[in-house]
């Protein structure tokens, strides 16, 4: 079954909302640009109240390896139950982070990475199988920024391409276009944002109903 993941997790009201929708991954932006930037901080207590059973995924554009690391070390407990746990299960980069970046990456933090790479045309997907990751996300170009656009892609330009590795589909998804955007695709999973937020906060029955259309 595709998961599902939440992102731009920034309060305690949207961690309550995920611990109820149970979605299977939350992300938290430590993009100091984004709008949905959360300080390591504030993750770390954010983490402390989420449901163990989801992972978190700690979404970098162009940050220093060591700041990342930090976000994986950070994991003192704030109670008992985050006790086990860091901050992030997994790392998003969201930049221009090259192979010689990630080679770094890797040698001070064993979580898996995925590389976020916005699609313009079939090409960039196969420039993105030589990246050394452990998954994708495909996201919407954009020359303003680095994601966060609210707008799709042609998900057409994923089918019949071979992809090399588990992918997470993002870019300008919602409860009215999910079913759609998956049609004749079988990503690992999908990655939301803006379309489950009402005024730039996180929305339960819009998060209840795109859960709901991906996974029935």
């Amino acid at each position: 079954m595709i998961k599902v993941k939440i992102c731009g997790i920034k309060t305690l009201q949207d961690v309550e909302i995920v611990n109820r929708q149970k979605p299977d991954f939350t992300g938290f932006v430590f993009y100091p640009l984004s709008k949905r930037y959360v300080s390591l901080i504030t993750a770390r207590s954010l983490k402390a109240k989420l449901n163990k059973k989801i992972k978190s995924i700690g979404v970098f554009v162009n940050a220093p390896p060591e700041e990342i690391a930090a976000a994986v070390a950070l994991d003192e407990p704030v109670q008992p139950a985050a006790a086990e746990l860091g901050i992030i299960n997994m790392v998003q980069l969201h930049g221009d982070e090259t192979n010689a970046y990630i080679a770094e990456l890797r040698k001070i933090c064993t979580l898996p990475i995925i590389k976020a790479v916005r699609l313009r045309e079939e090409a960039d997907i196969k420039k993105a199988a030589f990246y050394n990751c452990d998954y994708f996300l495909f996201d919407t170009y954009s020359t303003a920024s680095y994601g966060g656009t609210g707008r799709q892609f042609d998900t057409q330009l994923l089918k019949g391409v071979k992809i090399n590795k588990p992918y997470f589909l993002a870019g300008g998804l919602n409860a009215g276009n999910v079913r759609s955007a998956l049609k004749g695709l079988k990503p690992y999973a999908v990655d939301v944002s803006g379309g489950v937020e009402t005024g730039g906060s996180k929305d339960e029955i819009k998060i209840k109903n795109f859960i709901k259309q991906v996974k029935g």
